[in-house]
């Protein structure tokens, strides 16, 4: 049976804490990405990479995957043991099962017909919905992952919940601590407007805020904008 939909409040600071994160965090606020059909198969190989990794070293290996295959159909060729090789010597971490995601994941889309070969040029001709299955029917890619690709390059209404943002929501008071990380993804997703320039400054800004303020440890509660608004601040700032 599929799981009813859950009746979740929206909390009356989300409004305020998102525009002082905003302020503090992007001037200007963010560009609203664009669509960019060609590019958007590259785009998800970077953000597979990115899984558990540093940005510097999925940069490297993705510079190293389009090195070694300027087009993809000769990753398929090469094989798991292949991209491994040229993921390793890339630096960076979890070599071997990056490389059969991403094996799997082209050789899943040189299954599909001709005009869908090593493409996903065909997610923008879906719905937010269809969209995200197919996106989560492919080998490595999760609901995050199929968020990250929605939201920055299909320009839809998707909300990415990471470890920053799903801290903030705790120590704000917004989500209760004994919440699954899942079920505060599903609270996001219902609480936050269903908008792309909104739902991409809050991810943006709320990212930035938990690496550079919301540390997991240490938090640095006194520069933080929120604190008045943050029943946490009192318990984790300096004494």
């Amino acid at each position: 049976m599929p799981r009813p939909p859950e009746e979740f409040t929206v909390p009356d600071t989300l409004s305020e804490v998102t525009r002082r994160l905003v302020q503090d965090h992007l001037s200007g606020g963010p560009a609203v990405p664009r669509a960019r059909p060609a590019e958007l198969l590259g785009a998800l190989i970077r953000t597979i990479l990115g899984q558990q990794n540093t940005r510097a070293a999925a940069d490297r290996q993705y510079r190293a995957l389009q090195d070694a295959y300027p087009r993809w159909e000769a990753a398929v060729l090469d094989g798991p043991d292949g991209i491994e090789a040229t993921l390793r010597a890339a630096g960076g971490g979890l070599h071997r099962s990056k490389a059969i995601s991403l094996h799997g994941l082209l050789s899943a889309l040189e299954a599909h017909p001709p005009d869908h070969l090593l493409s996903l040029a065909f997610l923008t001709g879906l719905g937010d919905d269809p969209a995200r299955r197919a996106l989560e029917a492919l080998p490595g890619v999760g609901r995050h992952t199929a968020s990250l690709l929605l939201l920055f390059d299909l320009h839809r209404p998707a909300m990415p919940v990471e470890g920053n943002l799903d801290r903030l929501a705790r120590r704000l008071g917004w989500v209760p601590d004994s919440w699954t990380a899942a079920r505060v993804e599903r609270w996001y997703d219902a609480v936050v407007p269903r908008t792309v320039p909104e739902r991409l400054a809050l991810h943006v800004a709320g990212v930035r805020h938990g690496r550079e303020v919301c540390l997991s440890r240490h938090p640095r509660c006194p520069a933080c904008v929120l604190a008045d608004l943050c029943p946490s601040a009192a318990l984790l700032g300096p004494g």
